[in-house]
């Protein structure tokens, strides 16, 4: 009988960080302030106007973790201090996500602006979260981990949604959303998340660290520039993050910008909210097994089934339009979000996990916060590209359908990394 996979202390506290954190991908990023901007923030605004703006907000955020990133994890891993930039960014995306519940009508320049700095505490935070990865799990068991913090962190994150869903729906959505409740679950995921964090924080401890211990600004700049030219001599890990710019640039597009294209094909707020508890549900159990399926196909050929998943659901999902019958297009439309279920979580962990067994572990955070940079820059150009070409066309799906590039561009590459015995482990 195959024993049964049990997490320890410092595994369960690192799983349940991503349980925390979680709900503000589904709530700020995905599902409830999407809604909120385009229907309260930026009311006076076109459907594409605000898709645009919305965009190029994801955008700037990404820029500048991914500007940050490899300094902050350079100086971490030097000054043995990945707990401390945690919390320092954990704080900053707290802080504002509460300062999100005083946003109004009309106030978009300022909602954005919260927006911006609330993701980068948000980002900053998880560049240490995922350089833990290698403290808290073994070698052999780093894609199982993975895969559970973010499988339970999808299912985490339907508690607080459900309970904000609750709060909207008992205040009547028929008008739109409600002001003063939706705002209070903005306040709900900033105590959430930071609840969640407090096992992290007294269970978690850096085991890996460089021996110099120098975590200075210039030293960290050096050894930015010097792990720049060790990655790119690495031809195995330089081609594994190229590819994953391309095809985590998709994945991010569609996560972050899924809710304001289905509101700009007309489909309600409130089939939106429960389209989203669908896709958390869904997430669920497909990271599992993913993380599962891993061990048997290996990494690989699960992450170019994610791609292929991907692939499809794109070219559903432009093909919806107001041409179709209702019924039609609204099932064309769980379709798709099924799909994005099925795969995003899988996708997500297994990057992680494969990533976190190529690099040095006493340099994790430094190496994660060169994997965070091309994640970032891929989160700016595929919201940016999708935002440029929803406001030169009036349509937001041609923005969808150009995002088809990144994850062919990705499946290409991800063929040329180097099979380092990894698979199936």
């Amino acid at each position: 009988m195959k024993k049964r996979f049990k997490l320890s202390a410092g595994e369960l506290s690192w799983v349940l960080y991503d349980v925390g954190n979680s709900a503000f991908v589904l709530v700020i990023i995905t599902a409830l302030m999407p809604i909120f901007f385009k229907d309260v923030v930026a009311v006076t605004m076109s459907g594409a106007e605000s898709t645009a703006r919305w965009g190029f907000a994801n955008s700037l955020s990404a820029l500048v973790l991914a500007l940050l990133a490899p300094l902050l994890g350079a100086m971490a891993d030097h000054g043995a201090r990945k707990k401390q930039f945690l919390l320092f960014f954990l704080g900053l995306g707290v802080g504002f996500t509460l300062l999100l519940t005083t946003v109004g009508a009309n106030q978009w320049l300022y909602c954005l602006f919260l927006l911006v700095i609330a993701r980068i505490g948000w980002g900053g935070a998880n560049i240490f979260y995922d350089a833990f990865l290698v403290d808290v799990a073994t070698y052999e068991r780093m894609d199982r981990v993975s895969a559970l913090g973010y499988g339970y962190g999808y299912v985490g994150s339907v508690v607080p949604f459900v309970l904000i869903i609750g709060l909207i729906f008992s205040a009547g959505i028929s008008g739109g959303l409600p002001v003063h409740e939706t705002r209070m679950g903005f306040a709900v995921v900033a105590l959430w998340w930071l609840g969640l964090s407090v096992p992290l924080v007294l269970n978690v401890r850096q085991r890996y660290r460089t021996a110099d211990g120098n975590g200075s600004v210039i030293y960290g700049l050096r050894r930015v520039a010097a792990t720049f030219l060790e990655i790119s001599s690495h031809h195995q890990i330089f081609v594994f993050l190229a590819a994953y710019f391309f095809y985590i640039d998709g994945i991010g597009t569609l996560i972050s910008m899924s809710t304001a294209y289905g509101i700009d094909l007309g489909f309600s707020p409130a089939m939106m909210l429960v389209v989203l508890l669908f896709i958390q549900l869904v997430a669920f159990p497909s990271t599992i097994v993913y993380g599962w399926l891993s061990g048997r196909f290996g990494v690989k050929n699960m992450l170019y089934c994610g791609i292929a998943i991907y692939i499809v659901a794109t070219v559903m999902g432009f093909c919806l339009s107001f041409e179709l019958q209702p019924l039609v297009r609204s099932c064309l439309f769980w379709a798709v979000a099924f799909l994005i279920a099925s795969a995003m979580g899988g996708m997500q962990a297994l990057s992680r996990s494969y990533f976190a067994r190529l690099i040095p572990v006493e340099r994790s955070a430094e190496f994660f916060g060169f994997y965070n940079v091309f994640g970032k820059f891929a989160a700016i150009s595929g919201p940016l590209l999708m935002g440029l070409v929803a406001a030169a066309t009036g349509q937001s799906r041609w923005g969808l359908l150009s995002i088809l590039v990144l994850f062919a561009a990705g499946g290409l590459l991800l063929a040329r990394v180097e099979d380092p015995g990894l698979d199936g482990d």
